[in-house]
């Protein structure tokens, strides 16, 4: 229920306030690693970005391809598996990212 609630709260706040900051919703590491994985070759801002564009990201992570013109908006399915991929993604991103300690 926790999951269902926490993809359900994403959607609609993606929806009804976009141009709020990622952190609001979001820790550190994971804005940032999914911007690293969907943008290597850029680097990370320094503000975070909204809130509209790391759901897209991780929609995009999910399947959802929004530059389609049959696609609709994201829904819950692709954020939910964009939401696991996530999890994978910003553990390894404390585990082996920069702020990541030397052995």
């Amino acid at each position: 229920m926790i999951v269902a609630w926490r993809i359900l709260y994403l959607t609609r706040l993606g929806r009804e306030v976009p141009e709020l900051p990622c952190t609001a919703v979001f820790t550190e590491d994971e804005w940032q690693s999914v911007l690293t994985v969907t943008h290597p070759h850029k680097p990370l801002p320094v503000q975070p970005p909204s809130l509209n564009e790391v759901i897209r990201l991780l929609a995009k992570l999910g399947g959802h391809h929004p530059g389609r013109k049959s696609e609709r908006a994201s829904g819950v399915e692709s954020m939910w598996i964009g939401l696991m991929r996530l999890s994978d993604i910003s553990m390894c991103w404390r585990l082996f990212g920069p702020s990541a300690r030397a052995p």
